[in-house]
């Protein structure tokens, strides 16, 4: 009797702190962003601006392959609005992919 009871104290005190390490709140903080995205006068940007750094880093533009063509930035941008639930309307998908084939793909200012 004695050693049931003791089993069911190690097991709430078990559960308990268990319950507690899932209750901390941990934050992290990353470090401010030195990559901006490339300016440009294409409506794309103002919207990649708004939408895609809101989510990650300008840098993951610039370390695409450079000489990826329009279907590449067309497929991730779909996959950015499809997979990873970016708030980006249908209509200014295509804008963003003008913006980003011209200033990060095969169709850049040499």
């Amino acid at each position: 009797m004695k050693s049931k009871f003791l089993l069911a104290v190690f097991a709430v005190a078990g559960l308990g702190a268990t319950g507690l390490s899932f209750a901390t709140v941990k934050t992290m903080q990353g470090p401010p962003d030195s990559v901006m995205l490339t300016p440009s006068a294409l409506p794309g940007y103002a919207i990649a601006q708004g939408h895609c750094t809101g989510c990650h880093s300008a840098e993951y533009m610039a370390y695409q392959p450079p000489n990826a063509g329009r279907a590449y930035w067309d497929a991730t941008v779909h996959k950015m609005k499809k997979v990873f639930n970016a708030p980006v309307d249908d209509a200014d998908m295509p804008a963003i992919v003008d913006y980003l084939s011209a200033t990060y793909g095969n169709k850049q200012a040499k």
